[in-house]
């Protein structure tokens, strides 16, 4: 052995196996607490029995150790130790690399767990930890209190089971807790408690938030006697029918007042998407319930008044269609159960009161105008603007401007100026917008009289150009002497002039403007022969519509401008067909010509071509424009008409009449002619008009031209002359 132990390979060997056997402690020492005793070890035993030492501790093959005692030389021996000792040092180095990259993943899910640990230690040694269970306890606390059916308390108490078995990092954990929360809040069983209807009082209500519309009036007094003699009743769904600012909003909140029921509004303009009514499915990100069991949600009762606003502005792409949708929410035998694809479990509608308004029927889907009871409500009269602006709009207007009656004064004479000249509208939108303008010029003077007013020591001096103004003129002043101590608000009240603003028509035109209408307007534009008055419909009520033809040198072709639609065009075509086909009997060409369009071009414009423009009714004022070009007479300008055509000359009724007939009204028109089978349809306008108006009725078109025309129709002409 002292010749081996002298040996330079012996020693490197020894070496070499040393370094790696002390790595190898190294690494184990931290791991257990014996490595101490074996480092003496390597201090003081030979090497060639460290390696028998070493290698007995391994767990190696048999055959491994059959050839490690196979080995007598000692070097032998001690390089097959040094390959046993670095192969276990290479495996404990791998198991260390793999150990540290997996506690890497689980080190912030196991911080964040240890830290919920010791928040929750400290709370409960502090004695604070209700609030943490807390949340779930107080969560199934709200759900036992909402009063959910017994099918769908089974269901919320097996989605909470679900939930507390979830750790709040887990990705489902959030919107499991929001749909528990939905159905925790949801009105299952809680409603408004509704008082004793009184229908005396009802109808004052509705007599001092509403004037006229005595037939609409009508029409809710009987749902509510019918309410009252049966309130669980299955009442129709009023579905308001008008043009913009007639009240048809405002009406529905009256409703709920009357019952005592709260109200909620859920706009439709412009929804598409057939998630908007049904919710969308909670596998989605970002699912939210449907609009009607949101606003359940946020009202807070399952008997509200519920207002489906602008109903006839929904969409459909492909992502559904939303009025459809709205059948199951209207038709009283399914509603019951309705189905929102989040909420997933039925919800009982029929206690909702619902209530639609739209501007136009023709957009609505035929299945579900016929789940509604359509109300029509018509544009205002001049007089029942009149009676609204001084009894609700000008008060209303002086108390959001801070004002009152003692600073402005509005006159009726300068409410009917307004009215006439600033405002041609079916509703009181434009009229209020009006009103504020001038109460807007009435707030800046109170403001700069109030700054004018100053306190000095001895003397209260006012200086203001308007008030010098004033007394130059003579006006009265009411002054007082204020305390010193008294703030600008009690300077305010206690400095008035004794005469407040009035209203006068400069004031008017300073303030608005020029006057935006103009009672000549119709003779002005009917001042040649080829212009004609019609009447149409659209969806702010009705308008006034001229039609203007002219003839041009060309090829006997048809020229159609104003941004038409196709059954207007053929109505023009309809029209000049007719025309032709009357020449002789209507005068209207010299007894050689047989062609009235022979070298030239015929051109219809419809004056404002911003605006589309589509329909039958223009057909006799379209006839009535070109009789009057080709016999060079004017038509009268007193005179609006409408009507549809036949090729034949028939005058079919139409639709929008009392709305025509009122924006006849407004614009200043005398005399109208009717379609003989509208006359029905005159029922519905107010007498007040009707009294105002010659209504001429006319059942062919030979009848529209008698009337059209200053002393019959021109064919009736050439015959007394030749009387």
């Amino acid at each position: 052995m002292e010749q081996v132990e002298q040996d330079p390979d012996f020693v490197t060997l020894s070496r070499q196996f040393k370094a790696i056997a002390m790595e190898l402690i190294s690494i184990l020492e931290q791991k257990q607490k014996t490595g101490g005793r074996i480092k003496v070890l390597l201090e003081t035993l030979p090497f060639h029995k460290l390696a028998d030492i070493f290698v007995a501790s391994f767990e190696i093959s048999f055959e491994e150790q059959l050839c490690m005692l196979d080995s007598v030389d000692p070097k032998v021996r001690l390089s097959k130790a040094t390959e046993l000792v670095d192969r276990h040092l290479q495996s404990i180095r791998v198991a260390e690399k793999i150990t540290q990259k997996v506690e890497g993943q689980l080190s912030k899910s196991q911080k964040e767990y240890l830290l919920r640990q010791q928040m929750r230690a400290i709370k409960e040694e502090l004695g604070d930890n209700d609030d943490d269970e807390d949340d779930l306890a107080s969560l199934e606390r709200k759900m036992q209190n909402a009063g959910m059916p017994s099918n769908i308390w089974k269901h919320a108490q097996r989605e909470l089971r679900r939930l507390k078995k979830m750790q709040p990092q887990q990705p489902g954990y959030n919107s499991s807790r929001v749909y528990l929360d939905l159905l925790a809040d949801l009105p299952w069983q809680k409603a408004s408690e509704e008082q004793e209807m009184d229908l005396k009082a009802a109808k004052d209500h509705f007599d001092c938030d509403h004037y006229g519309l005595v037939k609409i009036k009508q029409r809710i007094f009987e749902y509510l006697a019918v309410r009252k003699l049966k309130p669980d009743a299955r009442g129709p769904v009023l579905c308001f029918v008008g043009p913009p600012g007639v009240g048809k909003t405002s009406l529905a909140s009256s409703i709920a007042a009357a019952l005592g029921r709260k109200f909620i509004r859920i706009s439709l303009g412009g929804v598409k998407d057939e998630a908007d009514i049904r919710g969308h499915r909670r596998t989605y990100i970002g699912s939210m319930p449907g609009r009607l069991i949101d606003g359940l949600k946020r009202v807070g009762v399952c008997n509200p008044v519920m207002l489906l606003d602008e109903i006839d502005k929904t969409g459909s792409d492909v992502r559904g269609d939303p009025a459809s949708a709205l059948l199951e929410v209207l038709d009283p035998e399914q509603n019951k159960s309705f189905n929102d694809h989040y909420l997933n479990v039925p919800f009982d509608l029929s206690k909702v009161i619902f209530v639609a308004t739209a501007n136009r029927m023709q957009p609505i889907p035929p299945p579900l105008l016929d789940r509604m009871e359509v109300i029509e409500l018509p544009g205002y009269t001049a007089e029942e603007k009149l009676r609204i602006a001084m009894q609700h709009l000008i008060p209303r207007v002086l108390d959001q401007h801070g004002l009152s009656s003692a600073f402005l004064q509005i006159p009726e004479d300068m409410v009917k100026l307004v009215i006439q000249r600033y405002t041609r509208e079916a509703g009181v939108r434009n009229l209020e917008r009006n009103l504020a303008a001038l109460a807007r010029a009435a707030a800046v003077r109170v403001a700069e009289r109030e700054q004018a007013v100053s306190v000095s020591k001895d003397v209260h001096k006012i200086t203001s150009p308007l008030l010098d103004n004033r007394l130059a003129e003579g006006a009265e002043m009411e002054m007082e002497v204020i305390p010193i101590g008294v703030n600008n608000h009690e300077i305010s009240n206690a400095f008035r002039i004794a005469s407040p603003l009035v209203v006068d028509e400069a004031m008017l035109e300073k303030i608005l403007g020029p006057p935006r209408f103009d009672d000549r307007e119709a003779a002005d534009r009917v001042a040649t022969p080829g212009v004609s008055v019609g009447l149409v419909w659209t969806a702010f009520g009705g308008e006034v519509q001229f039609v203007e033809a002219t003839s041009v040198v060309g090829n006997g072709e048809l020229h159609l401008t104003g941004q038409l639609g196709d059954v207007i065009k053929e109505s023009a075509q309809i029209a000049l067909t007719w025309v032709r086909a009357r020449v002789a009997d209507l005068k209207l060409a010299a007894a050689e010509e047989t062609d009235l369009l022979q070298g030239k071009d015929i051109h219809i414009h419809f004056p404002a071509g911003a605006v589309p423009k589509d329909g039958p009714s223009a057909g006799v004022t379209l006839v009535t424009a070109l009789v009057s070009l080709f016999s060079q007479k004017n038509v009268r300008a007193d005179t609006a008409m409408t009507g549809e055509m036949t090729l034949r000359g028939l005058v079919l009724p139409v639709g929008g009449v009392k709305d025509k007939v009122l924006a006849a009204h407004r614009y200043g028109i005398k005399r109208v002619i009717l379609p003989e089978r509208n006359l029905k349809d005159l029922v519905e306008v107010p007498a007040a008009v009707l009294s105002s108006l010659e209504i001429l009725v006319a059942k062919r078109m030979e009848d529209v031209l008698e009337h059209a025309f200053d002393g019959g129709c021109p064919w009736r002409q050439h015959q007394h002359s030749k009387l």
